[in-house]
C-alpha cells in the first residue's frame, strides 16, 4: 500500500482511478479467500485442516476467475489453466436444485430426463464462464479491452460422456487475440481434425511458433486466413 500511495503521487487523475478500481478488485478478491479461510476453521486432532475451496462452485469459480483476470491485468502472468470441476465428478448442483451426482447423469442412455439436466449443468457453467468474459471485456487494456488482447479457451475432453466420445469436440474462443482472430463465428472442422492443430495456430500468434505438438497435422487454415 506504501508503493501504492507513492506511485499514485506522480500519477493524473485517469491512471489514479485505475490504480483505485485495481486494488478494489485485489481488495474484494481477499476478502472472499478470507471468508472461505474462516468458513473452514475445523481441525483435525493434532493436525492442520488444509483449507478447502468453497463449497459452493459458483463462488469458487468466481473466485478463480477472478484471480485470473487480475494477473492478466498486471501482467503477472500471460498463461492460466482453471478445470471448472473435474472429471467424473459426483458433485450435485444444488445452486441449480439439481441434487443428482453430475457424473452419472452423463451416463444417460438417451433418457430425456438426464440430459435435459445435464443440459442445466452446462448452461450453469457457461453462465460463469460469461460473467468472466463479460467482466475481461470492461477491463482496459492499451488500446482496447483485456479480452481484445487474449485468447480464452472453453471447451472439454468429450463431446459426449455417454459414450465417452471426444471427437467433434465443442470448443469455444474468446477473445481478439490483439487483432488475429475474428469473433463472432462458428467454425465446423473437418472430421477428426486434431485439437492440437488450434494450439498450433495459438502458439504461432503467440510469437513462439512450432512445427508440430502431439498429434497435430498443422495450424487451422480456418483461423490462419483471418489472421
Amino acid at each position: 500500500m506504501e508503493d501504492t500511495k507513492n506511485l499514485e503521487r506522480n500519477l493524473g487523475p485517469s491512471d489514479r482511478r485505475k490504480i483505485d478500481e485495481y486494488m478494489s478488485s485485489v481488495r474484494e478478491i481477499e476478502a472472499r479467500i478470507q471468508k472461505t479461510e474462516a468458513d473452514n476453521k475445523e481441525v483435525v486432532p493434532q493436525m492442520d485442516k488444509p483449507v478447502a475451496a468453497p463449497a459452493d462452485l459458483g463462488d469458487h469459480a468466481r473466485l478463480m476467475y477472478d484471480l485470473m483476470r487480475v494477473a492478466f491485468q498486471t501482467d503477472m502472468t500471460r498463461i492460466a489453466t482453471f478445470m471448472v470441476t473435474r472429471e467424473g465428478s459426483s458433485r450435485t448442483y444444488r445452486e441449480i436444485d439439481l441434487p443428482e451426482a453430475h457424473h452419472p447423469l452423463t451416463h444417460h442412455q438417451g433418457n430425456a430426463e438426464m440430459i435435459e439436466k445435464v443440459y442445466r449443468i452446462n448452461r450453469y457453467h457457461m453462465d460463469l464462464f460469461a460473467e468472466f468474459i463479460g467482466k475481461m471485456a470492461k477491463t482496459p487494456d492499451g488500446d482496447g479491452s483485456l479480452l481484445d488482447h487474449s485468447m480464452i479457451v472453453y471447451g472439454a475432453g468429450l463431446a459426449d460422456g455417454n459414450r465417452h466420445e471426444h471427437v467433434n469436440l465443442p470448443v469455444m474462443i474468446a477473445g481478439g487475440g490483439c487483432g488475429t482472430i475474428k469473433t463472432g463465428r462458428h467454425l465446423e472442422l473437418a472430421a477428426k481434425t486434431p485439437i492440437n492443430n488450434l494450439y498450433v495456430s495459438m502458439l504461432d500468434r503467440m510469437g513462439v511458433p512450432v512445427e508440430s505438438l502431439g498429434d497435430s497435422t498443422g495450424p487451422l487454415r480456418e483461423l490462419t486466413e483471418i489472421g
